[in-house]
């Protein structure tokens, strides 16, 4: 099972990813909004904001989001790992229910440049 530090540590990897990426990505990466990240099994929430191309992670707090942000990511702290690794392809773990992710139409648009 991953600690809460490990996934921590992998929100870091991926937005560093992001605050690199050229072209669409870069543009996605480009949003202002509030983000949630619930690992389901070690029931935490880390809780921040997609801004300036990267992930900042504000607070994590004990429990599902206290608030309902504008992009909501639900997963398992091994998957987390595995898909910022590249082990796990992010379509197929959303397609298959592993992975959730919320957002308005809009802004599910844009992430899916980052996909």
């Amino acid at each position: 099972m991953a600690t809460i530090e490990e996934c921590r540590r992998a929100l870091e990897k991926l937005s560093d990813s992001m605050a690199t990426a050229d072209g669409d990505v870069r543009k996605a990466a480009a949003l202002d909004r509030s983000v949630t990240c619930h690992l389901t099994d070690l029931d935490v929430t880390f809780v921040g904001r997609l801004t300036g191309g990267r992930i900042e992670v504000l607070d994590t707090v004990p429990g599902p989001p206290p608030d309902r942000a504008r992009i909501r990511l639900a997963m398992t702290a091994p998957d987390l790992i595995a898909l910022v690794s590249g082990e796990l392809n992010f379509a197929t773990a959303w397609g298959s229910g592993r992975i959730k992710l919320e957002a308005g139409l809009v802004d599910l648009f844009q992430l899916r440049k980052l996909l």
